[in-house]
């Protein structure tokens, strides 16, 4: 048996696969690579464009809401309120606002910011808009001052003059008034301008009011230029009688200002911007002068004062030379009387037609030497106005209308007047008065009627009835002796004593104590004492009540 060989097979061996390194770009990692492109775009865009974050203190929070109320400055978005907080004392809160990076140069000292709600005021409406879409913080921006991050929120809201042409200016009042934010200004009756804020001065004793110009109006605001309150109805009832006066409809309700010339006034230079000017009351006190020199004095009036206030004029021959300051009343402990002092402020500076050239008096405008002389020494003031009142200058109390009733102080020559000197109390000079024409008349009334009623009448015919008898005797021992003269002048003696007798005795009959003229005498002695009585009692009513003589006693039925 034959062996068989196995049959060889031939295996092919599989090349080997040639492996690559090569590393390829998945798509997969698209879509991530993309989104995180996106969102570091985002944010570099985000931290590039990010404004400032600041914080605004407010005393209420009404109307705010955190990430909602929004930061505007003519109807543009430029912030949101982030965050809203009380205060470490809790006296208000604090707002935390995300501003725009384009508002940062806008955060400054100068920038303001307030709460806008809807408001009425000086005859304007605001912030309707608030009611529908809630309130909104507004701006008013600056570039002005130190950059900053905290800012104190306004309480009222400021009017925009940011960008109008004009020019702002600074009013130094006593009081606000009737004034507010947007009160209009005018000129020669057409609304030029408008306040724009008011402030006390550093002090607290004058108000600051803020107005803006429109131009090109603000160039008619010279450095002589008055401005007066025109605010209402400027209705006055004084010593000078009755005035009413307005500006227009528009000042009647919400008040507002005017500004001008005075009539002969030459035109100034330009006010600069925030140049401060003083505001008068009204125009009649624009119109007047501005003295400087002032003088006070202490005048004591025994009458009554009714009718003297504050502000009523001091007159020397009708013209105004002072005003009174106030009116008091006074209890004097030891001699248990009442006093009155009324203390006035003179301007020397108006008594221009009292100055004497050689110097012997000199009240009125002097020379600014002669000005501060007098500032630093009282001694030299009262020497002259001493000299005036040794001639007879004298205060005296008048009625300036009587209508009202006001009265005055005037001061006139008297040269009957009992000397007075000029002394000095509590620091201010006394000057001395003397009683009202009324007053006067009464008391010479009550002189003539206590010297009438001195006279003794009835010892006057009790003395002539005595002195009758004692010649009727006298005429009897005559006639008795008679019988030793002739025959020829016996019966004209006789005749001659017979009409003396009668006469004596018709003296007797007229003048004895039950006579006719006596009795005539004492009832005309009793009328006319009623008489002055009754005048006396009519001029004091009158001095109380001078308005009677045009309205009629109070009380009388018509």
């Amino acid at each position: 048996m034959s062996e068989e060989k196995p049959e060889m097979t031939h295996v092919a061996q599989a090349p080997q696969a040639a492996v690559q390194t090569k590393r390829t770009f998945s798509i997969v990692w698209v879509v991530p690579i993309i989104a995180l492109l996106i969102g570091g775009g985002l944010a570099y865009k985000a931290m590039t464009e990010k404004g400032p974050t600041i914080t605004i203190s407010f005393v209420t929070a009404e109307g705010l809401e955190a990430d909602k109320t929004r930061i505007m400055y003519k109807d543009v978005e430029i912030g949101k309120v982030s965050g809203i907080a009380l205060s470490e004392d809790l006296s208000g809160v604090v707002v935390t606002v995300s501003m725009d990076r384009e508002a940062e140069e806008f955060m400054t000292e100068g920038t303001q910011f307030w709460v806008v709600r809807a408001r009425v005021a000086a005859g304007e409406v605001s912030g309707l808009g608030t009611l529908f879409s809630g309130a909104y913080i507004g701006i008013n921006p600056s570039r002005q001052g130190k950059s900053q991050k905290h800012f104190k929120g306004l309480e009222k809201p400021p009017i925009m003059t940011a960008g109008q042409a004009g020019r702002h200016f600074i009013l130094e009042s006593a009081t606000l008034g009737s004034l507010d934010l947007g009160s209009p200004i005018y000129y020669r009756g057409i609304k030029v301008g408008k306040v724009v804020d008011y402030d006390f001065d550093e002090q607290a004793e004058q108000v600051l009011i803020k107005v803006f110009i429109d131009a090109p109006f603000h160039e008619k605001v010279l450095k002589n230029t008055r401005f007066w309150n025109a605010s209402g109805v400027d209705f006055t009832m004084d010593a000078t009688g009755i005035k009413l006066d307005t500006q227009s409809l528009v000042s009647v309700m919400t008040g507002g200002m005017a500004f001008g010339l005075r009539q002969y006034d030459q035109p100034g230079e330009m006010a600069e911007e925030n140049e401060k000017f003083q505001l008068y009351p009204n125009q009649e006190a624009s119109n007047e002068d501005v003295y400087t020199v002032k003088r006070s004095f202490l005048m004591y009036f025994d009458q009554s004062v009714r009718g003297l206030s504050p502000g009523a004029p001091v007159e020397i021959k009708g013209i105004k030379v002072g005003e009174v300051v106030s009116v008091e009343l006074q209890y004097d402990l030891k001699h248990l009387d009442f006093l009155i002092p009324v203390q006035i402020v003179m301007e020397p500076e108006r008594m221009k037609s009292l100055i004497n050239e050689e110097g012997d008096i000199v009240v009125g405008q002097a020379k600014e030497q002669e000005i501060q002389e007098d500032e630093a020494n009282k001694t030299l003031l009262i020497d002259r106005y001493q000299q005036l009142i040794d001639k007879g200058l004298r205060a005296q109390l008048k009625t300036g209308s009587l209508l009202t009733g006001q009265l005055y102080i005037d001061l006139d020559f008297y040269p009957e007047a009992p000397p007075a000197t000029l002394k000095e109390q509590n620091g201010y000079p006394v000057f001395p008065t003397i009683p009202t024409p009324l007053e006067r008349i009464v008391d010479r009334v009550d002189n003539i009627l206590s010297k009438v009623e001195q006279v003794p009448f009835g010892k006057i015919g009790q003395e002539l009835q005595v002195a009758v008898k004692e010649l009727s005797a006298t005429l009897g021992e005559i006639k008795s002796m008679s019988g030793q003269v002739n025959q020829e002048t016996i019966p004209k003696v006789n005749a001659a004593l017979e009409n003396l007798q009668n006469v004596m005795q018709g003296i007797e009959s007229t003048l004895g104590p039950d006579s006719a003229l006596n009795y005539n005498a004492r009832t005309v002695t009793n009328e006319l004492s009623m008489a002055i009585r009754s005048i006396r009692s009519l001029l004091e009513y009158l001095e109380r009540n001078p308005q009677a003589l045009i309205l009629g006693k109070e009380g009388d039925k018509q």
